[in-house]
């Protein structure tokens, strides 16, 4: 199966996307520590946050998903040069996979999940390519730790309110938020601040 040239913004519905091969997580083999609390981020990029939180926070282990294949090579590589032993990224379509990369790790494990920033795909054609979708609600239910929180944000008020539809109809509270509660901020929540942009900010936990 020939692999893409991966662009800025990937289609995850592209057929090479839809059948990655997936291996379920071993908690043992990825981090130092496995009976540390798990902190999920969605989408992570190039996995700058979550090398500064899992600096930030040694008690946690740290699992980016990124859909960009070399993005995740060179943050674990990056990770392991820095001698971060609670720090892991996935290739993984997330929306798809997520559910079978997380088959075999304890959902009270996972105590936080964030999504900041995800691609808007304003078109209208293109916006059953986002990443928050029904099934990617329910993957993050099925995994999330009965006191589990998620945390999103984003600069986009008719993705914020879509994202908000979603989980709401997935069982899941939501509180407004004007602050950011992690004690670090991602490079596009900085750009956007320092253009005196809105960030729509919630915080979601499952009902009951």
């Amino acid at each position: 199966m020939a692999r893409p040239r991966i662009h800025q913004h990937v289609n995850p519905l592209a057929r090479y996307f839809r059948q990655l091969p997936i291996e379920p997580l071993k908690l043992s083999n990825v981090f130092e520590n496995p009976q540390a609390p798990i902190h999920i981020d969605l989408g992570c990029g190039r996995g700058r946050f979550l090398q500064m939180m899992a600096t930030e926070r040694p008690g946690w282990n740290f699992l980016g998903i990124e859909i960009r294949e070399p993005l995740v090579i060179a943050a674990n590589e990056t990770a392991e040069e820095e001698g971060l032993r609670n720090l892991y990224y996935s290739f993984c379509n997330a929306p798809l996979d997520l559910g079978k990369l997380l088959v075999e790790t304890p959902s009270e494990k996972v105590s936080l999940v964030t999504i900041q920033f995800p691609d808007p795909w304003f078109k209208k054609r293109h916006a059953k390519r986002r990443m928050v979708n029904e099934q990617l609600v329910r993957f993050v239910k099925e995994n999330l730790a009965t006191d589990g929180l998620v945390f999103i944000q984003t600069d986009v008020e008719e993705l914020d309110q879509e994202m908000e539809e979603y989980f709401v109809d997935g069982g899941f509270s939501v509180k407004k938020l004007n602050e950011n509660p992690m004690p670090v901020k991602t490079e596009r929540e900085i750009s956007v601040e320092n253009r005196s942009l809105p960030v729509y900010r919630k915080e979601y936990r499952v009902v009951g």
